[in-house]
């Protein structure tokens, strides 16, 4: 029998429609993994690691090296200065650093504010945590950031999760939304877990981290991964960055999750961050032809999309083909038309995404074309 504090959290998403695609042999265009490698010599460092020793446990808060290589990062990209031995724990990915970061801060009964739609890890620790989710939501088809919803969310809350890169949706925060978020941070005494694993990952949009705005570095655990940024998500080697206390904290929680882990892929990680810098750039280009790609074919199929500025994705409304909701277009997809995709009201409180469905273009070109060609070949409409 399940525990209380895991009822009513469904199976992941991703995994049933990944396993509906496998079963079908349906085009993947759902999970967002790359469907081709990062730098072969990262990969180099990882097995001179596996040769070189690096074999059992690396140190709780993670290998010397990488603490290192992510101080040197933050410094590097956005001039936030760290100390390696206090201010950085190594995580398994970033997933774990979201569930270690809520479960060492948040008391059972606190309010957390959390970007709508969100990252389905999000309502499972918060519920976990014994937290009180509030969403602000991203309504379509811009998904901006509300701030009257923000401040009124805000009142009485302790923490505040946001996600910039923001996955689903693909919106970048700009410097005016995120002053504003700072504002109301440091107005209500909010501690803000900031999600940034898509941190280079934007097109035509700068990325800026919210520690780097006045009064919120002290108040600011940041949390990323080499996954996104270097292609290499099964690798799952994730840091969360920020005050020695808020690091504590997580540090506090990961010891009893997995204590440590990765430790042959934790030196590789640091050679990436120090030595393959340039890679997420390149990649970030790539993505942009590839987003491009998928929502030209997309609004040619029928399917109205929005160009991202950031992440994997991109989000179509399905509402003028006649499906009662995403769900049951996504489950039908894979048998209509061989292409796989993921609903978005399963990361909603509300009615607002019911008709939303989110595509990943972070696959090879020829992917992308063979999904598109499917779709628009299919008769999408609803009954048909």
């Amino acid at each position: 029998m399940t525990v209380s504090r895991l009822q009513g959290i469904a199976p992941t998403i991703f995994g049933v429609m990944s396993t509906l695609a496998a079963r079908t042999g349906a085009v993947n265009l759902g999970q967002g993994f790359p469907d081709v490698d990062g730098p072969p010599e990262v990969v180099a460092a990882a097995v001179g690691a596996l040769h070189g020793g690096h074999n059992q446990y690396a140190p709780g808060p993670g290998v010397p090296a990488l603490r290192e290589a992510v101080a040197a990062h933050q410094e590097r990209h956005y001039g936030l200065r760290l100390d390696p031995a206090t201010d950085v724990v190594v995580t398994t990915g970033a997933t774990e650093a979201i569930a270690a970061a809520l479960l060492g801060l948040v008391e059972p009964g606190d309010p957390v504010v959390v970007l709508e739609p969100y990252y389905d890890s999000y309502v499972a620790m918060i519920q976990m945590a014994g937290g009180v989710r509030r969403p602000v939501t991203l309504r379509a088809p811009d998904f901006r950031l509300d701030l009257a919803a923000l401040r009124a969310a805000a009142g009485g809350a302790r923490f505040l999760l946001l996600n910039s890169p923001h996955n689903p949706t693909g919106t970048v925060l700009t410097g005016e939304e995120l002053a504003a978020v700072a504002q109301v941070a440091v107005e209500h005494d909010l501690t803000v877990i900031t999600d940034e694993v898509y941190e280079h990952l934007t097109y035509d949009v700068p990325h800026l981290p919210l520690a780097t705005l006045p009064g919120m570095h002290e108040r600011t655990l940041t949390l990323s991964s080499i996954g996104k940024s270097f292609s290499f998500t099964g690798w799952k080697v994730g840091w969360a960055t920020g005050p020695a206390d808020l690091v504590a904290a997580v540090l506090a929680a990961k010891q009893w999750l997995t204590y440590t882990s990765g430790a042959p892929l934790q030196p590789a990680a640091a050679y990436a961050l120090s030595e393959a810098d340039a890679y997420p750039r390149r990649l970030a280009a790539s993505l942009r032809e590839r987003r491009d790609l998928l929502c030209a074919g997309l609004n040619a199929a029928g399917l109205p999309t929005r160009a991202p500025q950031g992440t994997y994705f991109a989000v179509s409304d399905i509402r003028g083909l006649g499906w009662p909701d995403g769900l049951s277009f996504c489950r039908a997809l894979p048998e209509r038309a061989g292409v796989v995709g993921i609903p978005l009201q399963g990361f909603y409180d509300s009615d607002e995404g019911r008709h939303l469905v989110r595509w990943a273009f972070c696959k090879r070109p020829e992917v992308l074309e063979a999904g598109l060609e499917r779709l628009a070949a299919a008769d999408l409409t609803y009954g048909r």
